[in-house]
C-alpha cells in the first residue's frame, strides 16, 4: 500500500485539496479530500489525470524531419506514406524496440501515461513471418515495460493494398496477414503483454481499403470485448476510392455494414457529412484524432463543432510522433476550430465554461474508453495515472482550478510537467523520465545506424 497526499488535484467532481489517495497494486483503492498528512508522501503541485494516448504509431518516431522536403510536385499523405515505407525498409526488432522506448519516453515527459499503440509492422524486412510471429509486438511490449507505459496494444489486420482487394504493394509487404496468421499473431501479442502492468488487447483492421468487407467480419469476432480501432476518412482520395468502390462515404459504409459501438474507435474521420457525424456520435464509438499529425499530413479539418454538437465522444493521439504532447493536441484541436470557424472558444459548450477543461474532460473519457482500460480519472478502482504540474510555474502561479487547465493546454504546454506517475509510481521528475539517459542512448545508436 501507497498513501500519497496530493495539494490539489482534479477529481470527477471538480477540484479538491489535500486529497488522500491509498494506492494497491497500481491502482486508487480509496480517495480522501481534505486528509490529514500524517502518514502519508506529499505530491505538491496541480494533479491532473493522466491523458490517454489513443493512436500512435512509434516506429515512425524515428522518421521524423524526414519528409519535411518539397518533391517535384504536389506533396500529399500518398508522397509521405512512400518515405514511410523506405524508411521502416531496414528496421530491425532491436530497431523497433529502441524507437518504441523513446517515443514512451517523450509521451510520459509529455502528459500521456496510457498508450494504443497501432501497430501494423509485423514482419521482417522481406515480407517474411518472424520465427515468433508476434517478435514486434513483443518488442512494443519490452518498451512499454521500460518506460512504465500504460500500455493496449493493437496489432494490426492488413491484408490489400487498395479498395476492392488491391493487391499489396512491395511497400506493404512487412504488414500483411491473412485470416489465420492474423489470429496466430494476435495469439502471440496475448501473450508478449503478459509481463506489462494492467496491458490490454484490442483489434485494429487497418482501413477499409486494408480490408474486405469478408474480412472485417471475421476479425471483428477475434475482438470479443475487447476495443477495435480503424483508419477511415482521413484523406480526400480515399472518400472519393471508397465512393467509387461502393457508392458510399467511408463512415457510412462502416455505420451501415458493421456492428459499431462503443467498442470502436475511427481514427481521423477527417471527411464527414452531417448524416455521418451524427450517426457517428450515435453509435457511441470514439473519434481518434490526432491534429498534429492531420495538419503536418494536409489532411483537413475535423468537424469538430458540428460532431461535439451531436454529443459525440473523442480522444486525442500522437500518431505518426512528430510533436509528443498532450497539451499541445488539444490546443491544435481547437485552433483548428478556430481557424475553420473564424471564431474563438469554439469546442467549449456553454457561455463561462473553460475551454480548455472541456476539452481535457472530453479527451479522458474518450481515450479511456478507446483503450479499454479503467484510466482517465483519479478515483477508486482506476489505476493510479497522474500528472503533476508545478504550481510555481510563471504561467500557473497566480491562477487557480480550470484557469490551470487553460494556461496548461494553451500557454505553458509540457514545460509545466514536474512529475507522473503511472500505476502510482514515478516515471518522470523534474519534467524527465527517470531513464532518460539509457533510452535516449540507445535510440541514438539506432539512428545512427538507420540513417547511415
Amino acid at each position: 500500500m501507497r498513501r500519497l497526499i496530493l495539494d490539489h488535484a482534479l477529481l470527477p467532481h471538480g477540484w479538491a485539496e489535500n486529497v488522500g489517495l491509498d494506492i494497491e497494486g497500481g491502482a486508487i483503492a480509496a480517495i480522501q479530500p481534505d486528509a490529514t498528512s500524517e502518514g502519508r508522501e506529499r505530491v505538491a503541485g496541480i494533479t491532473l489525470p493522466g491523458l490517454p494516448n489513443l493512436h500512435s504509431h512509434t516506429f515512425q518516431r524515428g522518421m521524423a524531419g524526414l519528409a519535411e522536403t518539397r518533391g517535384p510536385e504536389g506533396d500529399s499523405f500518398w508522397t509521405w506514406r512512400q518515405v514511410m515505407y523506405r524508411f521502416l525498409g531496414s528496421l530491425t526488432p532491436d530497431d523497433v524496440e529502441a524507437i518504441a522506448a523513446f517515443a514512451m519516453m517523450e509521451m510520459l515527459e509529455g502528459g500521456f501515461t496510457a498508450l494504443a499503440e497501432f501497430h501494423y509492422l509485423h514482419h521482417d524486412a522481406d515480407g517474411r513471418a518472424y520465427a515468433d510471429i508476434a517478435e514486434l509486438s513483443g518488442r512494443i511490449a519490452a518498451a512499454a515495460q521500460q518506460t512504465g507505459m500504460g500500455l493496449t496494444l493493437l496489432p494490426v489486420f492488413y491484408a490489400q493494398g487498395g479498395f476492392g482487394g488491391a493487391a499489396p504493394t512491395e511497400g506493404q509487404r512487412r504488414f500483411i496477414n491473412d485470416i489465420d496468421s492474423y489470429a496466430r499473431l494476435l495469439e502471440g501479442a496475448r501473450k508478449a503483454i503478459a509481463s506489462p502492468d494492467d496491458a490490454a488487447v484490442g483489434i485494429a483492421p487497418h482501413s477499409l481499403r486494408a480490408v474486405t468487407p469478408e474480412s472485417l467480419r471475421e476479425i471483428v469476432t477475434l475482438a470479443g470485448e475487447g476495443p477495435i480501432h480503424i483508419h477511415i476518412a482521413e484523406q480526400v482520395k480515399e472518400v472519393e476510392d471508397c465512393l467509387a468502390w461502393s457508392r458510399q462515404r467511408p463512415v457510412a459504409w462502416l455505420l451501415d455494414h458493421a456492428s459499431v459501438d462503443q467498442r470502436w474507435c475511427l481514427i481521423h474521420a477527417t471527411h464527414l457529412d452531417e448524416q455521418e457525424a451524427k450517426g457517428m456520435a450515435a453509435s457511441n464509438a470514439v473519434a481518434g484524432l490526432c491534429p498534429i499529425t492531420e495538419a503536418n499530413l494536409g489532411d483537413g479539418i475535423f468537424e469538430g463543432a458540428d460532431y461535439l454538437a451531436a454529443k459525440g465522444r473523442f480522444g486525442v493521439g500522437s500518431d505518426s510522433n512528430i510533436e509528443i504532447s498532450a497539451p499541445a493536441e488539444l490546443k491544435q484541436f481547437e485552433y483548428s476550430q478556430r481557424l475553420k470557424h473564424r471564431a474563438r472558444n469554439v469546442l467549449a459548450e456553454r457561455e463561462g465554461q473553460s475551454t480548455g477543461r472541456s476539452l481535457y474532460d472530453k479527451a479522458l473519457a474518450g481515450g479511456a474508453q478507446a483503450l479499454g482500460r479503467r484510466i482517465g480519472a483519479i478515483e477508486a478502482g482506476h489505476r493510479a495515472d497522474f500528472v503533476v504540474l508545478d504550481a510555481n510555474h510563471p504561467d500557473l502561479a497566480a491562477v487557480s482550478g480550470d484557469r490551470w487547465i487553460d494556461s496548461y493546454v494553451f500557454v505553458a504546454g509540457t514545460s509545466a510537467i514536474d512529475t507522473v506517475f503511472v500505476a502510482g509510481k514515478a516515471v518522470v521528475r523534474n519534467g524527465r523520465h527517470l531513464n532518460r539517459e539509457a533510452i535516449r542512448a540507445r535510440y541514438s545508436r539506432a539512428m545512427a545506424r538507420i540513417l547511415s
